[in-house]
């Protein structure tokens, strides 16, 4: 069993030799359909990793960067934040495997609140609980397109305040090399220039600032620690860069350690909400919401089928597995990064790897400690090499990543209860977490 890489928080992040406890992940670009052609008949609509969506339209979306004749035009200019994460590589993977592709107050922490929106329902006699949750959460969800020299993309936003405030996903606008520009389009079909403000690539988050915007729709949050499973979820975004689309589901699993990234060195795990709501490349950045039309959370990464053929890269697309980053911890970063133009975020200071159960790697007992950072919370608490913590509050660990995922859920100076086994017994360890930028 080997020992897992450093994270940014302190825990790490599985490597490649140790199976992870959810699919082998890679980053999803933000997808931007190429040049609409008409599909051969031996060459049907498919992704191809993360390269886009051949897919038959009246009319091709508005290239980044080109006039829109039909839409107001703000100035702009682009400024990278950190650096992107490498997109397309596989973790793992094989025949059959599955595969992870990335993709309150309603006023935030810079504007005044605003007035609960009027939901017109047109007809009331066909009308669904998605119909009025997409009626209420659409305004607040927007378009972005990215374009630098290394290429074009396209995602998806959710609106923080009425002067243009717009929390996406990092590895939406993050961007290799230098220069470039971000739009984003309204829902109203408005387009911006947009700039960067600050990215988190450890929670795969990111803050845009539209150029003169004012007047815009900001979402509302919803408190993600009382989504239930089963609950309805509703997403709203540009899948293969189609504006304005809403799917719906219901809520499959909360509280899913979810490891995404390409290496060891760019992974990110999230502490998911899962939905069988049907996200594709494009959605990412965008809005899931409950029945009344709030954000629960901020869709990031879906699961798909690798093709199990190494030259062949092929991705089945939505399949029913999605994740979304939960709206407590997506909420606090963004407004951290509209405040600061950075995140903290909860630091444990532990390396750690999946202690597993007899021979079979696959079934992970605990997150073993392998060291602690001197003068860091584990540290403080006691904690030691040798300990496997199986529990943080009443969250069961079974694995390094989980003990990640269960962390990052956490706020900086957030008091938590580990459960940890000791040679043969067991005791409770109260830390209060420390914090990292």
């Amino acid at each position: 069993m080997s020992e897992t890489e450093a994270g940014p928080m302190g825990e790490r992040t599985p490597h490649p030799a140790e199976p992870p406890v959810t699919p082998p992940a890679t980053w999803g670009p933000p997808q931007f359909p190429p040049p609409q052609t008409q599909p051969q008949p031996d060459q049907p609509p498919h992704y191809a990793g993360g390269h886009g969506y051949t897919l038959p339209l009246s009319s091709p979306p508005l290239q980044p960067g080109a006039s829109d004749p039909t839409a107001p035009r703000r100035a702009g200019r682009w400024r990278i934040g950190v650096a992107g994460l490498v997109a397309g590589a596989l973790i793992g993977g094989g025949a059959g495997a599955g595969v992870v592709t990335l993709l309150d107050d309603p006023a935030a922490s810079t504007g005044s609140p605003v007035a609960a929106q009027n939901v017109v329902i047109q007809n009331p006699k066909t009308a669904t609980t998605a119909t009025a949750a997409a009626a209420k959460a659409a305004p607040s969800v927007v378009t972005v397109y990215v374009s630098s020299s290394s290429g074009s993309g396209s995602g998806s936003g959710v609106v923080l305040t009425e002067d243009g405030y717009v929390l996406t996903n990092n590895h939406v606008v993050a961007a290799e090399g230098g220069g470039g520009t971000v739009q984003v389009r309204t829902s109203d079909g408005t387009l911006y220039d947009a700039t960067v403000v600050g990215t988190d690539p450890a929670s795969d988050l990111g803050v845009l600032k539209l150029d003169g915007a004012s007047g815009l729709t900001p979402a509302t949050f919803a408190d993600s620690d009382k989504v239930q499973v089963g609950d309805v979820a509703v997403a709203i975004g540009a899948p293969l860069g189609l504006s304005n689309t809403v799917t719906d589901g219901i809520i499959s699993a909360t509280g899913r350690a979810v490891a995404t990234g390409s290496t060891q060195d760019d992974a990110t795990v999230i502490d998911a909400l899962q939905t069988d709501a049907a996200i594709n490349p494009g959605n990412s950045g965008g809005a899931l919401v409950n029945g009344a039309g709030e954000v629960i959370g901020i869709n990031t990464a879906i699961a798909t089928v690798a093709s199990g053929t190494p030259s062949s890269q092929s991705q089945s697309g939505n399949i029913g597995v999605g994740f979304a980053i939960p709206s407590n911890t997506a909420h606090r970063i963004g407004e951290e990064i509209i405040k600061t133009g950075s995140a903290t975020r909860a630091f444990l200071g532990v390396s750690a790897r999946t202690q597993a159960d007899g021979g079979n790697s696959e079934v992970g007992t605990g997150a073993e400690i392998v060291s602690v950072e001197p003068g860091s919370a584990a540290d403080e608490a006691g904690l030691r090499p040798g300990d496997v913590v199986t529990a943080v509050g009443d969250r069961p660990v079974t694995t390094s990543t989980e003990l990640t995922a269960a962390v990052r859920s956490k706020a900086p100076d957030d008091k938590v209860s580990l459960t940890v086994r000791r040679g043969s017994g067991t005791q409770k360890v109260e830390v209060t977490l420390g914090s990292t930028s």
